[in-house]
């Protein structure tokens, strides 16, 4: 027990100071990357794992010199996102409806809110947070998923001023999290059903502009639970 609590305790060290990072230094070392290279997609990417570096420092030399395994990144891609698809029609076609199937996507939302978001998010705070306390404590499901979770919505909590909004996105990005989380045990710890899930939720809120915070109206969120339902 004692060396659990002492794991997890690494864990959240490790955790933090990705977290710290990406809070302090994201920016400085993404415009100098894309001073550099001219090409922000690309120095998005290597910034994002820069500052994940103490993540996968953690898990390298915790998990016998592994990476992508522990983290769920080395299961079956492509039957992931195709279910993970399977599972978001719903969204696709009642925001569709709702927009009058006019698209809207600008290539920054794209790479930034879609495929980074998706990918980075589910990496560092399903695949390592959640993942590494759920498998390497006593916590339990629900604990490392309400942590994890708790986490996760504070982070969202830019998105709005005002006091209703700002309650309806941290519940909204809490049950998300949640949602993901529950998938990535359920489907044996294969991480790009969640990063499937999550592009696609994203891809189908942002082609269709249902709303420019995550917490949407009620007709937004009643579709969006179908999918949930389905998946």
């Amino acid at each position: 027990m004692k060396n659990e609590l002492k794991t997890g305790f690494i864990i959240c060290i490790f955790f933090s100071l990705f977290f710290v990072a990406d809070k302090t230094l994201f920016s400085t070392i993404y415009h100098g990357i894309e001073n550099t290279i001219d090409l922000y997609p690309l120095s998005y990417f290597t910034t994002y794992l820069i500052v994940g570096i103490p993540v996968f420092l953690f898990v390298f030399f915790s998990d016998r010199y592994q990476i992508l395994k522990p983290l769920g990144l080395k299961s079956n891609f492509f039957q992931a996102i195709a279910f993970s698809f399977i599972f978001t029609v719903p969204m696709f076609i009642g925001y569709g409806i709702m927009a009058g199937f006019e698209i809207s996507l600008a290539p920054k939302d794209f790479w930034f809110g879609v495929v980074f978001a998706a990918f980075f998010e589910e990496l560092y705070y399903r695949g390592f947070f959640f993942g590494q306390l759920f498998k390497k404590t006593k916590l339990g499901f629900l604990s490392a998923l309400v942590l994890g979770a708790l986490v996760f919505a504070s982070l969202h909590l830019y998105q709005s001023d005002d006091p209703a909004t700002l309650f309806g996105i941290f519940i909204i990005t809490f049950m998300g999290a949640g949602f993901f989380a529950w998938m990535f045990v359920e489907w044996d710890y294969n991480l790009w059903v969640p990063i499937g899930l999550h592009f696609f939720m994203n891809l189908s809120w942002t082609i269709f502009s249902i709303s420019d915070n995550a917490f949407g109206n009620l007709t937004a969120n009643l579709i969006r639970g179908l999918t949930i339902l389905f998946a």
